[in-house]
């Protein structure tokens, strides 16, 4: 069976705060990675007009996927606009059975906005329609039956819509990619400004690294730590189907 891994988040810088080190992790053992942003970040600027901003934000994420070896997919959707709609789901269907990943990295179930639990349900559910030659995808893909394991990372600020944290299932150590995952979160320049004035954020790297520090805490080792909960297997692989816990066991924090 072909490795393939493939992260799917909602906003350009999305990966690269909860997934990026793990999905490097994945390139080095051997898989073959694939990077999607639901949608094009159009509104993540106080300054710039939308039409300008989706262009440096495109370019931004390009080039923090070539950083990772990662291929990059374009957009599809805008921000505020990613809802559980039928037309959305046969598209992102259509990249999932083009793609045919063993591995599917997504948002957490509970997060602090829509876009983001929203693409969690369009990427789960596209990973199950994948079996389904009757369903219609945008534009027309045959499906296949291979099986597919799917991982939810943590939420943004480890938190659901409550404040309250979210703990994982268990924790990949990404110390080894830190310098990596620092740069292709930089290459998101333009966030800079805008996450200090949407959200109280200071310095997206120091906030990024408390958050995964937060996350070794929580699993009792000091490090720099991606979170992940496992998706139910039902409709999807085996029971004993962990293409990501075998992959990754060096680098895998279980919690005790």
């Amino acid at each position: 069976m072909k490795k393939v891994a493939l992260a799917i988040a909602a906003h350009p810088d999305d990966i690269e705060f909860v997934m990026s080190g793990t999905l490097m992790l994945l390139r080095k053992s051997g898989f073959e990675i694939h990077y999607l942003n639901l949608s094009s970040g159009n509104l993540g600027s106080n300054t710039l007009s939308e039409s300008d901003i989706k262009e440096v934000r495109a370019e931004e994420s390009r080039s923090s996927a070539l950083l990772m070896g990662a291929t990059w997919h374009p957009p599809f959707l805008n921000d505020l606009e990613i809802v559980y709609h039928i037309n959305y789901l046969r598209e992102l269907s259509a990249l999932i059975r083009s793609i045919k990943p063993t591995i599917l990295l997504t948002h957490s179930p509970q997060d602090y906005m829509e876009d983001h639990m929203c693409t969690s349900r369009l990427a789960v559910t596209a990973a199950f329609s994948r079996g389904m030659p009757n369903f219609k995808t945008l534009p027309p893909k045959s499906h296949f039956d291979a099986p597919i394991a799917i991982y939810h990372s943590q939420p943004h600020m480890n938190r659901d819509q409550m404040g309250e944290f979210i703990e994982p299932k268990f924790g990949v150590d990404v110390s080894s990619v830190i310098a990596e995952k620092r740069e292709s979160l930089l290459s998101h320049k333009s966030q800079k400004d805008w996450l200090d004035a949407s959200q109280g954020i200071d310095s997206y790297i120091n906030t990024m690294e408390s958050n995964l520090k937060e996350v070794g805490k929580s699993l009792h080792v000091d490090g720099f730590v991606e979170g992940w909960r496992p998706h139910s297997h039902f409709g999807y692989c085996d029971s004993n189907f962990k293409p990501l816990e075998k992959a990754l066991k060096p680098y895998l924090i279980n919690r005790n």
